[in-house]
């Protein structure tokens, strides 16, 4: 038969699941590999062609590892909690739970199509009760341990309590947000309450008062990533700040280990960059400025203590604490006012808009801690309350920001920085000599702020510290589908943990999904699963949706054990993962919880390493072309006017708006010439039926109302589009089903095309026309096995020029596979096979051989030519070839001759022949004694195997 990849396709489909091709044991000898892809979020789309970028890169090289004799994990599995199964459940009234699981099916039959190698054994989910309550155990043992920062380790709450008992707050060492110390016997005498309030101060798991983005549409909190330009990102809802009381985990106690350990990471530098930037360490000065007229202070974090002298005012973040007791009366509408104004502002906004200055005076001073000046405290936006100390002091002379304010609230500036032996610094460069500054005078910047140290610590007024930017994680979500918190409270509002006995705590079946009055979850709502006995209450909020995806790697290593998350010897088997393949849009978030999860696991001694993924790779985006019509933006005669994108970009006195239009009502799409023509028009106006009356302007003439109008009597119009690149989106109707492209094509075609785009870590726009490439090189590549439906691979032995060509590629896919340069693996097989016809080759001793290179690549052509070959097992247990350094020399060496450096001549000898038998060779070619004219030579200089030289 001819190459007819639906019918091969079907067949070992159904083969490696009856035969668990791709099972994987925990029981090997063989050496170990974990390729892990991204856990996807099964969403009602399904996949589009730029998803399976990744899963196809990491195929390949799990394939690649188990043909060199390594006992491959390659899982998947779903992140199936989240918001957007919840508002569609909201919508619609089907429940996320069967939602989810239809998309899922749906994600299982595309990714089936494909031909990965998982082991769907192993699969999870993040909302079936026997994931989460795993995730829910992880959370206990959060709750039930603080950091000691003595020991650098997680550290059980009780012996925490045995320290309080003992000496009171003073001889704690742990990182936390205790501000008011005690000692033992006050902590004796404390309630269960306060106690369990000042242990909330402790735990790595915590609750507090925090401000947070709340939408009232969605009925949730929302990760700042989650709000762009003061509304959610999903939906478009208007965002505000709120207090509320909230579940958090510190991350910021493993600050220093998360930054200390990325260098041993292979991650590319712009990945560890990020990971950096987002942790943040500073080092400088905690400093703290009495407030005139009341008892408290106000604790500042500075990295320039030696511009103290230049803090003319304090800034505080409108959601300070202090705000409203420190805000003078006369001062007390402009401040509500002003914290309206911030509360409608995302973090987002309030951080970019830094050319906008806002913010108001609350009234009160605070007092210079080494001048005893009266400084004005104002609050502004451009302070965050959980960043730092939720307050900084302001100098003006050396900060832009603070001059920006400054200027615009008629405040001093003080210099205290003289930067003229340095020209070409800018305001934040830590460069100069200090003045107007009494006790630092006359020291350079960084000899002044050591010494400014000192004075604080000396003067008891401040000490040195560490900072970071990284701030602890928001972990409550007020919706339904999430993970139930495995808390409830008693009488007197104490948290306790559910007996680990007791878990999962399962989520109750739930008909209305809308959130609960006052902002509480909808399973505030469930009053039986609330209060499941008298006295107890519990939390309704849920977990987010890093909960599940924070662990998930771990859970594939032994993904049925009912008595742990994953068995002693499987942990100690896998370990960790080898290479974890994904987008970039993860590089923090998830990352950065899914590396503190571990290192908290790592130290309770639940698992062996201290990091969960050895090597990363993001790869790029697989972009859509989108595909825009001019729309003119004034209407004539209530009628709406379209132009075709050549008339458009020439009416340069008219405005457009550019509306995208759907990919399948447009011809040549994708092309440097995509248009409609008359029935693309049509389809259109059937699409968007609210332009049915609209007119279409072409160079051809005009459509309107069902009729075109020619300008020359043709019976067509051209109505070109604007094409760009952008993303794959439904938002752009550009989306691309890999379904169809696998239905026309096969799969192995899809895969091969994908991964010859271009490079894995760039993005490149999705273009059908480059596919048909791929399709003609698999077909002649089925020719070299196959002719007439009949095998024509014969026992004959291969010639040198045949083996040359084999080993040539096995060495080049070989060393490039490795590198995940597949584009260039595919170039080299194009090459192979094409040389390959020239010689008419069909010999066994090299097509055996290059099937199996190719396996990886196109497994469901490589399994069916394998077998036609006479083997019964699976090529993809099969050995990768290994390329013969032999067969790559070559038996005649040419050697560039040059006379007095310039070359002149080419000889060729026999590899390996003595210098002397090369230079009188190459003295007695006609060429060389020509250019020679008689002289003599004065010395003939050979370099073996690469060049000669005589010197005349």
């Amino acid at each position: 038969m001819d190459y007819n990849p639906g019918e091969i396709e079907a067949r070992w489909k159904k083969f490696w699941k009856e035969n668990d091709t791709y099972k994987v044991s925990n029981d090997s000898d063989k050496p170990k590999y974990y390729v892990l892809d991204m856990f996807p979020y099964p969403s009602g789309a399904g996949l589009h062609v730029g998803h399976p970028l990744g899963y196809i890169a990491s195929d390949i090289f799990a394939r690649y590892k188990v043909q060199k004799g390594f006992n491959v994990l390659h899982p998947m599995g779903y992140d199936a909690f989240g918001l957007p199964a919840e508002q569609y459940a909201i919508q619609t009234g089907v429940h996320p739970a069967k939602s989810t699981d239809h998309n899922i099916a749906q994600y299982r039959k595309q990714l089936d199509n494909i031909g990965f190698n998982y082991d769907w054994s192993r699969a999870v989910k993040t909302s079936d009760p026997n994931y989460y309550k795993w995730t829910q155990w992880i959370f206990i043992k959060l709750f039930d341990h603080y950091y000691d920062t003595t020991l650098d380790k997680a550290q059980p709450v009780t012996k925490l309590i045995a320290d309080l008992e003992a000496g009171g707050s003073d001889g704690v060492t742990a990182v936390n947000s205790q501000s008011e110390t005690f000692s033992a016997d006050e902590w004796q005498q404390m309630t269960a309450k306060e106690k369990d309030d000042i242990l909330m101060n402790y735990r790595l798991a915590y609750r507090k008062l925090s401000y947070v983005n709340w939408c009232e549409e969605l009925g949730t909190v929302l990760a700042n990533d989650e709000v762009k330009d003061g509304v959610s990102e999903r939906g478009g809802y208007p965002v505000e700040k709120r207090a509320m009381r909230q579940w958090s985990l510190r991350i910021t106690a493993y600050a220093e280990r998360l930054l200390s350990s990325l260098e041993a990471l292979e991650w590319s530098d712009a990945l560890k960059a990020s990971q950096r930037n987002w942790i943040g360490k500073s080092t400088g000065a905690r400093v703290y400025f009495a407030i005139d007229q009341h008892d408290h202070n106000i604790e500042i974090f500075t990295t320039r203590p030696d511009t103290i002298y230049g803090a003319t005012f304090m800034v505080m973040a409108p959601e300070h604490d202090l705000v409203d007791e420190i805000t003078t009366a006369s001062q007390k509408e402009a401040v509500d006012n002003y914290k309206k104004y911030v509360d409608s502002r995302s973090e987002r906004e309030r951080m970019a808009d830094v050319n906008t200055v806002t913010g108001a005076d609350t009234g009160a001073k605070a007092v210079h801690p080494l001048t005893g000046d009266l400084v004005p405290i104002y609050i502004s936006e451009y302070v965050l309350a959980d960043y730092g100390t939720g307050a900084i002091m302001a100098v003006p002379s050396d900060d832009d920001r603070d001059q920006r304010f400054a200027q615009h609230f008629g405040l001093p500036i003080i210099p205290v920085v003289d930067k003229t032996a340095y020209p070409d610094a800018s305001t934040h460069d830590k460069v100069g000599t200090i003045i107007n500054s009494d006790l630092i005078n006359g020291l350079e910047v960084k000899d002044a702020i050591a010494k400014m140290i000192n004075i604080l610590e000396e003067k008891g007024i401040g000490s040195g510290q560490v900072n970071y930017r990284l701030r602890d994680a928001n972990y409550s979500r007020q919706r339904y589908w999430g993970e139930p918190f495995p808390i409830y409270y008693d009488e007197d509002g104490v948290a306790h943990t559910d007996d680990v006995a007791n878990l999962p705590i399962e989520l109750p079946d739930l008909e209305d999904f809308k959130p609960a009055a006052g902002g509480q979850s909808p399973l505030a709502r469930v009053t039986d699963w609330v209060h499941p006995r008298p006295g107890i209450t519990r939390e309704t909020d849920t977990m987010p949706g890093f909960a599940g995806s924070s662990w998930y790697f771990l859970r594939y290593m032994d993904a049925d054990n009912p008595d742990a998350f994953a068995g002693e010897q499987a942990l100690d088997y896998w370990e960790n993962v080898d290479l974890y393949v994904g987008g970039t849009e993860h590089a923090v978030g998830h990352l950065m919880y899914s590396r503190f999860w571990h290192k908290f696991l790592y130290d309770l001694g639940q698992v062996k390493s201290t990091e969960p993924f050895k090597r990363l790779v993001n790869q790029g985006m697989i972009q859509g072309v989108i595909e825009y019509i001019y729309l003119q933006k004034d209407r004539e005669d209530g009628v709406s006017r379209f132009y075709s994108a050549d008339l458009a970009e020439q009416m340069t006195s008219t405005e457009f708006a550019k509306i995208p239009v759907h990919i399948d009502n447009v011809s040549d799409y994708g092309s440097d010439d995509s248009h409609k023509n008359l029935e693309d028009i049509k389809a259109f106006i059937k699409w968007r039926p609210e332009y049915k009356q609209a007119k279409f302007n072409s160079k051809e003439g005009i459509f309107q109302n069902g009729l075109f109008s020619s300008k020359e009597g043709g019976q067509d119009m051209i109505f070109k589009t604007k094409s760009e690149v952008g993303k794959m989106s439904k938002r752009y109707y550009n989306v691309v089903n890999p379904d169809t492209v696998v239905e026309a094509y096969g799969a192995d075609c899809f895969r091969m095309y994908e991964m010859f785009l271009g490079p894995i870590e760039q993005s490149k726009p999705w273009d059908i026309n480059g596919i048909e490439g791929v399709s003609k090189f698999l077909r002649k590549f089925w020719s070299l096995y196959v002719s007439n439906d009949e095998t024509i691979v014969v026992d004959e032995p291969a010639s040198k020029d045949e083996l040359k060509l084999l080993h040539t590629v096995i060495k080049k896919v070989n060393d490039d596979i490795q590198k995940f340069s597949f584009n260039t693996c595919i170039s080299a097989f194009m090459v192979c096979v094409n040389e390959l016809r020239k010689q008419k080759c069909h010999k066994r001793e090299v097509l055996k051989p290059l099937v199996q290179l190719i396996a990886p690549f196109a497994p469901f052509m490589a399994e069916e030519l394998y077998h036609r070959l006479g083997h019964a097992d699976s090529i993809h247990h099969s050995t990768y070839p290994q390329h013969d350094e032999q067969y790559l020399k070559s038996d005649e060496q040419i050697y560039p001759v040059c006379i007095n450096g310039k070359k002149r001549e080419e000889l060729a000898v026999a590899s390996g022949t003595p210098n002397a038998e090369v230079e009188a060779a190459v003295l007695a070619m006609q060429t060389v004694q020509k250019w020679m004219d008689g002289k003599p030579a004065k010395r003939v200089i050979v370099v073996p195997g690469r060049m000669i030289n005589i010197v005349i």
